[in-house]
């Protein structure tokens, strides 16, 4: 957390809370005026602090009402077939997250699907047609206790 001050955490942690804050509203919660917050705030975005802003969205009321976590092993693990699997996962639209990670498998990927159904049709057409994939295994969530965007200041 190179350069940042207690007044940039501050920018920070508001715009986690809600990126809908108008320069004006984070001003009058910081105690400051408008042409600090904004300039700011644009050195945060600049310095790629803040990547970019976004609207969450209920998932239930959309439909994905199934969230599953699934490993994945690769038979190979050279650069070019690591990049190859990321390439092939990252564009399917399932696909919420993507973590390449230590353990008993290689990757972790986390899904948000429709049904049952929809995760059968997930792994056969699309993580199962990926070559060099070795190992698939499943982890259904039962309920969500915490979900958080935010990342600890």
């Amino acid at each position: 957390m190179e350069n940042l001050d207690k007044a940039d955490k501050q920018i920070l942690n508001l715009l986690q809370q809600d990126s809908s804050l108008t320069i004006k509203e984070i001003a009058a919660q910081m105690d400051l005026s408008t042409t600090p917050v904004f300039e700011r705030i644009k050195k945060l975005e600049k310095a790629s602090y803040i990547r970019k802003y976004v609207a969450l969205l209920n998932a239930k009321k959309i439909g994905r009402k199934l969230t599953v976590f699934i490993n994945v092993s690769l038979q190979k693990h050279s650069k070019d077939a690591v990049e190859k699997f990321v390439s092939a996962v990252y564009c399917f639209e399932e696909v919420q997250e993507l973590h390449h990670v230590s353990g008993d498998s290689d990757f972790l990927v986390k899904v948000l699907l429709d049904d049952m159904e929809a995760y059968n049709d997930f792994v056969l057409n699309k993580l199962g047609l990926i070559r060099n994939t070795s190992n698939v295994r499943s982890q259904f969530a039962l309920s969500n206790r915490k979900y958080s965007t935010e990342v600890f200041l």
